[in-house]
């Protein structure tokens, strides 16, 4: 099977570099751009099914990527949701290290031992996502086509996952607005990475493929 995960188009605090977790912040005009990019690179591409977050963000961009003939392949997963910043969420990722500097720095040096104020750890995320990515590749085959559209943290644990990296390592690599990763393998438990971060739809190689905020 195929599995092609993205992140959802940039929104109005991604640009800002605002925490969003559970907000439910819809996408930008550029992150709208960005996910009509993605489904005018997916538009010849074969797609079996798709299935995304429930927040506005993540769907109108699985929306966009599928383009209205293939919108009824579209099903909504809670396992799916961005991580839940808690008491972060709103906040510049200035005003966190002003406000919460301890855990702020953890969050960059130690990311799988925080646990965010009022909301979740990284290993909770991960307990979520990863049934939630076994029950949208059920019964596909090896010739199938899953498109997923979620968040920045919720891809990253995911990728740790299939990459066999532990948590820690959660920053080694990025999950720009609008990416795609490509992965393939005989099912969810034996998937392998054939693309990762790309981003060639909407941004030159090299260029500022990134985000101010998880």
């Amino acid at each position: 099977m195929r599995l092609l995960l993205a992140r959802h188009g940039e929104t109005p605090w991604n640009a800002e570099g605002r925490y969003q977790g559970r907000e439910d912040i819809p996408l930008s005009p550029t992150g709208e751009a960005q996910a009509r990019a993605l489904g005018e690179r997916l538009r010849d591409f074969r797609v079996d099914r798709a299935v995304a977050s429930p927040l506005s963000r993540a769907r109108r961009t699985a929306e966009l990527a599928l383009g209205e003939a293939r919108a009824p392949l579209l099903s909504l997963d809670e396992g799916f949701l961005e991580i839940a910043h808690g008491s972060w969420e709103g906040l510049l990722a200035g005003e966190i290290r002003e406000r919460d500097p301890e855990r702020a720095r953890a969050w960059r040096e130690a990311p799988q031992e925080v646990l965010m104020p009022g909301g979740e750890s990284l290993r909770q995320v991960l307990d979520r996502a990863w049934p939630a990515l076994q029950r949208a590749g059920e019964g596909l085959g090896n010739d199938d086509t899953l498109l997923v559209v979620a968040h920045d943290a919720v891809n990253r644990v995911l990728l740790c996952r299939i990459l066999g990296l532990p948590l820690s390592n959660l920053w080694r690599f990025r999950q720009a607005p609008t990416t795609l990763n490509l992965l393939e393998g005989e099912d969810i438990a034996r998937l392998e990475v054939v693309r990762l971060n790309d981003c060639a739809h909407h941004t030159p190689l090299f260029g500022e493929a990134v985000h101010r905020a998880l």
